[in-house]
């Protein structure tokens, strides 16, 4: 595949995806190309574009004026004249999978040959609608959060098939976006964030159908506790600084418990002692021991702005002064 080429990015798809990928792109100063098939969903774009940049204005999230961002957008009425000199294709088209095989092959027929073509699909890997294609090589998912202009994480997931060459390319591109790419290494129903997100979603309405707590307090629990922690540190490193002693001495202490909870769910397979070696491995190449209580501290002063600016948004209205959470000091407070 040809490596530097310049040239726009082309969305195919104006939804609010799409809208939200042109964002992305454009503010990143690129030049975007957005195509739909509804002349509706085309005259749509645009307005949807400038609402959303002056949010993100109004919250200092831009650089620049949004109408510099918006000059970098632009609305095509064919297929084929979106397609023509770009170097990124990301398709954002509903989960149907006829049609996405239908498009993609008529997106590798009339991209470039050096164009990377890219599914915003959620749940179908590039094996299911790109396999038959000449140029399948150049294919894979690159599956972001919904809004992508807000939540950076994007999966680029290559199917057996895909040039190692085009997701790369796709790494790379993202990155200078100003989005968090991660390569999975190969191809899982749902990916890892619908995955993770599933887990939850099953633990959620099983608590609710066994009456343990109903909607609204199940979402408080995430939003005041593990969401809240979840958006500055993962789950293994929030197991990781949660204990004295890191990953392993966490396992030892609630490895059985998880279990247990997991074999009340139909699951009863536990995390094996060559698991957690590998998972404590990873951690401690990430931060040694020596170094835990510097990163307790850090996780802590994160938490700290992040409910202070919470509850500077919104406002004092009883005039209470705001509180930092229990237990925030270096040293750490031991639990789940």
């Amino acid at each position: 595949m040809t490596e530097g080429r310049s040239g726009p990015v082309t969305l195919v798809g104006g939804g609010s995806m799409g809208v939200g990928w042109a964002i992305v792109f454009a503010r990143s100063g690129l030049d975007v190309r957005v195509h739909d098939a509804s002349a509706d969903v085309r005259r749509g774009v645009l307005p949807a574009v400038a609402e959303r940049l002056a949010a993100l204005a109004a919250h200092g999230l831009l650089d620049e004026a949004p109408r510099a961002v918006m000059a970098r957008v632009r609305v095509v009425d064919t297929l084929a004249d979106a397609l023509d000199g770009a170097v990124h294709v990301q398709e954002s088209v509903p989960e149907r999978l006829d049609l996405k095989r239908e498009l993609f092959r008529a997106m590798d027929e009339m991209a470039p040959p050096d164009a990377v073509l890219a599914s915003s699909t959620s749940s179908l890997p590039a094996s299911e609608f790109a396999a038959d294609l000449p140029g399948r090589a150049r294919c894979l998912v690159a599956h972001p959060a919904n809004p992508p202009h807000l939540l950076p994480i994007v999966e680029i997931v290559p199917a057996p098939f895909t040039d190692p060459a085009a997701a790369e390319r796709t790494r790379v591109l993202m990155a200078r976006a100003g989005q968090v790419p991660v390569v999975l290494k190969r191809e899982v129903n749902g990916f890892i964030y619908n995955r993770l997100q599933g887990a939850v979603l099953r633990e959620a309405y099983w608590m609710l159908e066994q009456g343990i707590a109903d909607v609204a307090d199940i979402d408080r629990v995430m939003t005041s506790g593990l969401g809240l922690r979840w958006s500055i540190v993962g789950p293994f490193e929030t197991s990781d600084l949660n204990y004295r002693g890191g990953l392993a001495e966490h396992a030892r202490r609630m490895g059985e418990r998880y279990r247990q909870m997991g074999a009340e769910r139909g699951q009863p397979e536990g995390w094996s002692e060559a698991l957690v070696a590998r998972a404590t491995a990873e951690r401690r190449a990430l931060l040694p021991l020596e170094d835990w209580e510097a990163r307790v501290a850090w996780r802590d002063e994160r938490l700290m702005a992040a409910r202070g600016a919470e509850h500077k948004a919104a406002g004092q209205a009883n005039g209470a002064p705001y509180n930092a959470p229990a237990g925030s000091t270096a040293a750490g407070g031991e639990g789940a």
